[in-house]
């Protein structure tokens, strides 16, 4: 006879979509909030993990007034329980059928604004090539974009990379180079010869991982040698909405050299100090080995990374 909590029992009774109410508990961190992602009430989110911890014989969740925090088998749990929903997902890619003609959506997940030209050329060979497949791209932060290939839902993603994850991985796309800039309605707008002194004291706006712990660390460091405040006053996790408050004029913030160009040039931005030691900023393709891809993600992704091994660094920077 099976022991309760078997591995065989486990896997010929569990109800995934059981699995399915956890991972969004999980990702929710409340069970108000899972139930209105779920669309389901408070008291069937409860019952659903109730089941669920009946079923494996563990405590998933801490809950208590106030406290919400996954268990060691809870977060064990989680990690699998996202690796499975994805292959759920993608089941569909292994049903699909074979012609010469390739076929599929690709969807990609992309921090926002990546301006690399070599992509760019690589989307156009892609639509050349196979003009009956599809494409969707879904704008993230960098950490999110990287949860959407971890969990298979996302083909690839271009983005930022702080913390690597042993189960994906990545190759460099270009680097770009960050500079500070200020907006027409700053004090500083259009002034030749400024030193970082000149910089101090002034107010800051910035992307939310300008930190030390996180991807933009160069950034954050260029920011501290300016000699600029600590108070960073409005921030955002889009680049066009740090270049709309850096314009408007709220404070100094960084943008990327290249794609801050076209506004400098039209009169939008001005460049402040220092001129020489910009950040360095790397920016990465991130796929999951592990995932399915269909016949369009393969060609995408293989013509991607081909290209980026036949080019040169030197032509993937862009200062």
């Amino acid at each position: 006879m099976d022991d309760q909590n078997s591995p065989e029992r486990i896997m010929r009774e569990m109800d995934w979509n059981l699995l399915r109410t956890f991972v969004v508990l999980a990702q929710a961190r409340s069970v108000t909030d899972a139930a209105t992602r779920l669309r389901l009430t408070q008291p069937s989110v409860s019952t659903a993990l109730k089941r669920l911890e009946n079923r494996v014989g563990k405590k998933l969740i801490d809950r208590s007034p106030g406290h919400f925090q996954l268990t060691d088998a809870g977060q064990v749990l989680y990690r699998e329980a996202v690796d499975i929903q994805g292959s759920i997902l993608r089941l569909s890619t292994l049903m699909r059928d074979m012609t010469d003609e390739v076929t599929g959506h690709v969807r990609l997940s992309l921090a926002s604004h990546v301006i690399c030209p070599l992509f760019n050329q690589v989307l156009a060979e892609f639509h050349a090539e196979n003009p009956r497949a599809t494409l969707s791209i879904d704008v993230y932060t960098s950490a999110l974009a990287v949860e959407t290939v971890t969990a298979r839902s996302a083909s690839f993603a271009i983005c930022l990379v702080h913390q690597r994850n042993s189960k994906l991985e990545y190759k460099r796309l270009f680097r770009e180079y960050f500079g500070l800039f200020c907006g027409p309605p700053h004090p500083l707008f259009g002034r030749k010869h400024l030193t970082r002194a000149d910089l101090a004291g002034h107010s800051a706006v910035s992307f939310g991982t300008d930190r030390l712990q996180d991807a933009l660390k160069p950034v954050t460091l260029m920011r501290a040698q300016a000699e600029l405040g600590d108070k960073i006053i409005a921030t955002s996790s889009h680049l066009e909405e740090v270049r709309r408050l850096i314009i408007a004029g709220l404070g100094v913030g960084p943008l990327p050299l290249h794609v801050a160009a076209r506004d400098v040039r039209d009169g939008q931005l001005w460049q402040l100090p220092p001129y020489d030691q910009t950040a360095p900023i790397d920016v990465h393709v991130v796929w999951n080995p592990r995932a399915v891809l269909n016949r369009a993600e393969k060609w995408l992704l293989d013509r991607l990374l081909h290209r980026i091994e036949e080019t040169p660094m030197e032509e993937r920077t862009y200062r």
